[in-house]
């Protein structure tokens, strides 16, 4: 196990130097650069900034250098923790991404737990209970969470929290508890604050979760060794959570692995509309602005946990599933 663990991440370095250059390619595919941005915007407010100006601040940011050449820059910098500089917030990249990066990495785990227990008693019970009354109405709720965008979602809770209950929902904290000691007061504001966020973003996968759990419990109670497993006498109960629930668990896993990212890159949306302090809002501003070391080192981050939730996949579904061996 320790050597099949050592060769997925040696693994990951050729791979992330892939992602790291095709990301730095797509970057730099829009015409112009991040001079060119703010001069527009300087223009639209009616100020300036002239064409002197700015091919010396490109000699200066080395913007005028190739492309080969700032790529090199900027993953020569990786070992020792530099990312680069960004010209938006006149910064170094990962002391801004530092700010926000525990607290995307906390709400997406708590999204997470939101979809492992929901999802899956959900779809045990579904498949148990096939057809009924209950099974309809959950699945009807499925399809609708499938459909409904989160974005969509934390709208409909900031006018349902803010206006009709009267609660501060925007933000990660309340105003009176901002820039105070910690407190057990403040922990739980924060949290009352984090749930929201954890619930809209889970949601549409959850419902996604759900019917894999569903389809897996199905075809798993129609295989051969659940019949023999209930032909020995043991109980129902016993058969549905030993065989049945761990059989059906692999392609849950599996999905699951691949939507932590994609909880990452679904929160950009979520963070703008209630002002929650992910790396999202900060990731569509870098690209807007076109300031290429933000926006690579955002996409470099999602690419490490894509890989990093594939491999903690696959030993989960080593533990869960004994057929599955590595060598």
């Amino acid at each position: 196990m320790l050597a099949y663990i050592t060769r997925r991440i040696l693994a990951m370095i050729p791979m992330l130097l892939a992602i790291s250059f095709i990301s730095f390619v797509i970057i730099q595919l829009p015409p112009g650069d991040y001079l060119n941005t703010l001069q527009a915007n300087q223009g639209s407010s009616g100020g300036g900034m002239s064409n002197e100006q700015a091919n010396l601040l490109r000699e200066r940011y080395g913007l005028d250098e190739s492309f080969l050449t700032q790529y090199w820059k900027w993953i020569s910098g990786f070992p020792e923790g530099d990312f680069g500089y960004s010209y938006e917030w006149k910064s170094d990249v990962w002391p801004l991404i530092d700010e926000r990066v525990w607290y995307t990495l906390l709400l997406g785990g708590c999204s997470i737990l939101v979809m492992v227990m929901l999802a899956i008693p959900i779809g045990i019970y579904s498949a148990t209970h096939q057809y009924s009354l209950g099974d309809t109405l959950l699945s009807t709720i499925a399809f609708l969470g499938l459909s409904v965008p989160g974005f969509l979602l934390a709208l409909i809770w900031l006018y349902i929290g803010g206006i009709v209950l009267d609660l501060d929902v925007m933000g990660s904290q309340s105003k009176e508890f901002i820039n105070q000691p910690g407190s057990l007061e403040k922990s739980w504001d924060y949290f009352l604050h984090l749930w929201p966020a954890a619930i809209i973003l889970g949601l549409a996968s959850t419902a996604q979760l759900m019917r894999i759990m569903r389809n897996g419990m199905l075809d798993s109670l129609n295989q051969q060794y659940v019949t023999t497993a209930r032909a020995k006498g043991l109980t129902e109960r016993k058969v549905i959570n030993k065989y049945v629930v761990r059989a059906a668990l692999n392609p849950v896993v599996s999905v699951l692995a691949m939507e932590i990212p994609k909880i990452i890159s679904s929160s950009i949306l979520i963070g703008v509309v209630m002002t929650v302090p992910t790396t999202g809002p900060m990731f569509l501003r870098s690209l807007q602005s076109q300031d290429m070391y933000v926006a690579g080192t955002f996409l470099m981050f999602m690419a490490v946990m894509l890989l990093v939730s594939n491999l903690l996949a696959d030993l989960i579904l080593g533990w869960i599933d004994p057929r599955i061996v590595y060598s």
